[in-house]
């Protein structure tokens, strides 16, 4: 359960980072356009995945209490 949990973080966490490089890597003018999508979905998500992988179980024992 725990290896297959940690299988589909990774892969969430690889997909929702390509859109934060290709932000970096666009043109200036595209900027604009990519900047809200980014900002409030793709890098909340892939730190949220991040966190869960790396400290997963103490944000478990904060929501258990």
């Amino acid at each position: 359960m725990a290896v297959n949990q940690r299988t589909i973080l990774r892969w969430i966490h690889i997909v929702f980072s390509i859109p934060i490089v290709g932000y970096f890597l666009s043109p200036v003018e595209k900027i604009p356009a990519c900047s809200p999508p980014t900002r409030y979905v793709f890098f909340p998500l892939m730190a949220f995945t991040e966190l869960w992988m790396w400290r997963g179980h103490v944000v478990r024992r904060l929501f258990a209490r």
